[in-house]
């Protein structure tokens, strides 16, 4: 049986928090759908109301518009990634062993899980990889952060910035250090699949040359700044 697991996300992304109802719940199942198969541009209100045989009207009661629907899949996912790094790292002491196990986490989110029945964890990642960067990529982005819509990818990263000052305290750059590690994890899957020239992953296991790639990059980095 699946287990309830919500998370509390800005409350200003919606009118209704999805999570708390039955209907709502499926319009995310849905919209994951529909997003990853039409992509976001393609993407409407009205289509996902014709694949939920539902009123568009309906829809409206919990989304604005569907970039408020984007940034709450995005904050979804920001606080799914940090909810299994917080999980599986609390047993660890060493530092660099939970920095390597937080970019594993982060590398294999994708991974279905029992823990929820209504979001499909690789499908949402799909739509991560290819759509989350136009969520803050926009020239309202500063008028958006004042209402704390980017909290979650700020608290994900805040999480490795601290793992990261644990291994060195002296290095100066943990937040950028963190923020390009989860970049670089979503954008090199997308190039190898996509734009192989701007990647050195082949398509044959990809993720566990990422995650060599990925730990390279880390600890290289890491290391090299002064103690």
């Amino acid at each position: 049986m699946s287990l309830k697991l919500n998370f509390k996300l800005p409350e200003k992304l919606y009118l209704k928090d999805p999570q708390d109802s039955k209907y709502g719940k499926r319009l995310l199942t849905h919209a994951i759908e529909l997003i990853n198969e039409l992509g976001f541009e393609a993407f409407t209100f009205k289509k996902l109301g014709i694949r939920m045989e539902s009123s568009e009207v309906s829809i409206y009661r919990y989304f604005e518009n569907k970039h408020l629907l984007l940034l709450y899949l995005n904050c979804w996912y920001c606080e799914w990634v940090t909810y299994l790094i917080d999980m599986r790292t609390m047993n660890l002491n060493g530092p660099e062993e939970k920095l390597k196990r937080a970019l594993h986490c982060m590398i294999h989110a994708h991974i279905e899980s029992e823990l929820t029945d209504y979001i499909n964890e690789n499908t949402l990642f799909q739509i991560i990889m290819k759509e989350s960067s136009k969520t803050y990529h926009i020239s309202e982005v500063d008028e958006e952060n004042k209402h704390g819509f980017f909290i979650p990818y700020k608290t994900l990263i805040g999480q490795l910035a601290d793992i990261i000052e644990e291994i060195n305290p002296k290095f100066s750059y943990s937040k950028s250090l963190g923020s390009t590690l989860f970049e670089m994890i979503n954008n090199q899957i997308y190039y190898a699949e996509h734009l192989p020239r701007l990647s050195s992953l082949s398509t044959k296991n990809t993720l566990d040359q990422l995650e060599e790639m990925v730990n390279h990059f880390a600890y290289a980095t890491i290391h090299y700044a002064p103690k």
